[in-house]
């Protein structure tokens, strides 16, 4: 039956936006990208468990299928630490195929057991028909794609990072599958069959000895001037500055994006996604989550969030409060 305009009442846009503002929003902590040292890094999730506000937490080796040997041992009471928590505990994949040890690595991760997210297509492939999560190193930029993989079974899909939010609210508009975007941390703009951090020791990938292990943070790259402005994280490239779209999160909600990720950096983790959390729920407003998170990270890291607006990722753009 064909609507009239007399049967919309007014004020219903704004009562659905305003639903789409105050519905419960998921926070997801995505996988660490830097090589912390085994102990350390289990010693980090059981606390994520224990105290912070995640519910839903990325384990799995995303950069170097080399060094996920080191972790190996830990995965298994890490992930039933999760789950005893109330957290999903997610298995993601790597990002880069570039051999056949690395499709091994890709085909053991997606033959887990529980919620697996898929970063290349590899591992879509492998998991097509099997309900499971795409992460943002899958090329999501339109409407198209996010049908093609529901059809193969994603039902929650992390879109990349450069896209602004007017894309984010036509690919969720279109998508069957639940939408998140990438809130905070240093973001991932590039990756390569070579180790930059092996190269910058003199070494090659496969005699690398794991140097990346010595940088928990990233190793900053700087310019001729002395401008920090990447940092590199084994055979990854990411920004120096750390993505940080708290004023942007009620935006990103009226888009239609229902879930948000946060990045592991070395920082109290455990704080800044209590913020992300208690911004969410509306107990703090976007400006004080701005000063929250501008104390919990070096000083020396600015911060940056141009992607969102269309403008050059390096951009920091005040926004006023919602």
């Amino acid at each position: 039956m064909k609507r009239s305009a007399a049967t919309t009442r007014p004020g219903t846009r704004a009562r659905r936006r305003q639903t789409l503002e105050t519905a419960a929003a998921g926070l997801t902590l995505g996988p660490l990208l830097h090589n912390w040292p085994a102990e350390k890094r289990r010693d980090f999730y059981f606390r994520i468990a224990d105290e912070s506000p995640f519910d839903a937490v990325c384990l799995g080796e995303v950069v170097c299928s080399k060094r996920a040997h080191q972790f190996d041992p830990h995965l298994g009471e890490v992930a039933e630490r999760l789950r005893r928590a109330g957290k999903t505990a997610v298995h993601s994949s790597l990002a880069l195929v570039t051999g056949a040890r690395d499709m091994e690595f890709v085909r053991s991760a997606a033959a887990r057991e529980g919620t697996i997210e898929a970063n290349d297509l590899a591992a879509v492939e492998l998991l097509r028909g099997r309900p499971h999560h795409v992460g943002p190193y899958v090329n999501v930029y339109g409407e198209d794609t996010v049908k093609l993989l529901s059809r193969l079974g994603a039902t929650r899909i992390c879109l990349p990072i450069e896209l602004s939010a007017e894309a984010v609210a036509a690919i969720a508009k279109a998508s069957p599958a639940e939408i998140e975007v990438v809130v905070f941390g240093r973001i991932p703009l590039a990756m390569s069959v070579r180790c930059f951090h092996a190269r910058s020791r003199g070494r090659r990938k496969d005699t690398c000895r794991f140097v990346c292990g010595e940088d928990a943070d990233g190793l900053p790259i700087g310019t001729v001037e002395g401008e920090k402005f990447l940092a590199i994280a084994g055979c990854q490239v990411l920004s120096h500055a750390y993505l940080n779209l708290a004023g942007e999160v009620a935006r990103l909600r009226r888009a239609g994006a229902r879930r948000f990720r946060v990045l592991p950096q070395a920082a109290d983790m455990v704080a800044i996604g209590s913020t992300f959390r208690r911004l969410l729920d509306g107990a703090i407003d976007a400006k004080e989550a701005q000063a929250r998170l501008r104390t919990l990270t070096p000083r020396a890291v600015g911060f940056i969030n141009g992607f969102v607006h269309g403008q050059p990722g390096e951009a920091w753009i005040q926004v006023r409060a919602a």
